[in-house]
């Protein structure tokens, strides 16, 4: 079905096929680790300041590295929100590791930092805050709370480039941060990901399993006279094409995030009134804490119900809103390879009621009012 507004729209915003071209044409490199590789890291890590950035396929392949580096084996525990992507969970049982549910905050809709202490246990490895909406995770006491117990912490920013917490850019807070260049994503590069290292201890391991398992960054350094095998890795690069794409729009990331933080404001302001009438409940971002990247603006219903007729009466105004997830605790999977600590009411909850509206770079205020005004009706009719 082609709907009159998309929920999302891939985009061009700048020079990103001229860029392709000269990799293919003038530069002559089309696999990874090439010149546009290189410039994309260390844009990443000028302008994030972590201590080194390598691009992935995607950011599963940077979660997937982090839970290599952090030595994830048969049995070990990492916590994260059962209110995630299934990458979260994925990238460490297939490391052996068993993901542990836990509740969400109500307002944030990130990772209940007053659940974790409880859920540690013996096996207990790591800690995966998700930075969901690009609103940041409470992450003092989280990484508070690891440093008492000796835990790692991986940041899933895949929704959070360029948002901050305190000043300090997400992903960059952990011993780990995983970024996301998916397509539905602020910045895009069809698929792809990056992966921040934030630990100098990290750092050369961390070449060694991206350049699968072999020692050939030393080597082109001339550092070692050949290179070989030297530990498990496996073909976590990019294209060279996808990183030529995707270092326009990280020239270009302000522009895009702010037009992005210019829907999500003009949607706030607009459905602040049926927020006020107690309608829908709104997003809660708290300026103080740190500042969003405009990712994505959803609204909650107060019931399923509701949240179903909206969605139909949208779809059927040619705007297309979806939900987002389901909790990876009920999944078959998720029970299968994973286990909860504790209830889980928010999750549950949460994830029956939200619909994430259409927000992308190219969308306009027309568009915005329209789906605005379809919601209106359909609280009218109600």
């Amino acid at each position: 079905m082609t709907f009159k507004i998309p929920f999302n729209k891939p985009f061009i915003v700048g020079k990103e096929l001229f860029n392709i071209a000269q990799a293919v044409l003038t530069n002559a490199h089309l696999a990874g680790d090439g010149h546009y590789t290189r410039l994309c890291q260390k844009w990443l890590e000028n302008h994030l300041a972590c201590r080194k950035a390598l691009l992935t396929h995607s950011c599963t392949a940077a979660l997937e590295m982090a839970a290599i580096l952090c030595d994830i084996s048969h049995g070990d525990e990492i916590l994260m929100p059962s209110y995630t992507f299934v990458s979260t969970a994925n990238a460490f049982v297939l490391r052996g590791g068993v993901p542990v549910f836990i509740d969400i905050r109500p307002d944030t809709l990130n990772m209940d930092e007053t659940k974790i202490d409880t859920a540690i246990t013996s096996r207990t490895k790591a800690i995966v805050p998700v930075h969901y909406a690009g609103n940041p995770c409470a992450m003092d006491e989280i990484m508070e709370i690891a440093k008492q117990h000796g835990l790692f912490v991986i940041e899933d920013a895949a929704q959070a480039l360029l948002s901050t917490y305190k000043g300090r850019y997400l992903g960059t807070i952990g011993d780990f941060g995983a970024i996301s260049f998916h397509e539905t994503k602020n910045i895009i590069s069809g698929e792809g990901g990056a992966l921040l290292i934030n630990g100098e201890r990290f750092m050369e391991r961390a070449e060694i399993i991206w350049e699968k398992g072999t020692n050939r960054k030393q080597f082109f350094r001339g550092e070692v006279d050949k290179y070989t095998w030297v530990d498990i890795g496996s073909s976590f690069l990019p294209g060279e094409m996808t990183a030529a794409f995707l270092l326009v729009q990280l020239e270009l990331a302000q522009q895009i995030n702010g037009r992005r933080k210019e829907i999500f404001q003009r949607y706030e302001t607009a459905l602040q009134p049926l927020a006020n009438a107690g309608k829908i409940q709104l997003p809660a971002f708290n300026p103080k804490i740190g500042i969003h990247n405009g990712h994505l603006f959803y609204l909650l219903t107060h019931t399923p119900e509701d949240r179903s007729r909206l969605i139909k009466h949208l779809k059927d105004s040619g705007i297309y809103a979806i939900f987002h997830y389901i909790p990876l605790h009920s999944s078959p999977a998720g029970k299968k390879f994973g286990r909860i600590d504790g209830p889980l009411p928010h999750t549950e909850s949460i994830s029956e009621r939200l619909v994430r509206l259409p927000l992308f770079y190219e969308m306009t205020d027309a568009e915005v009012e329209s789906v605005v005004n379809a919601i209106e009706l359909f609280f009218k009719k109600r």
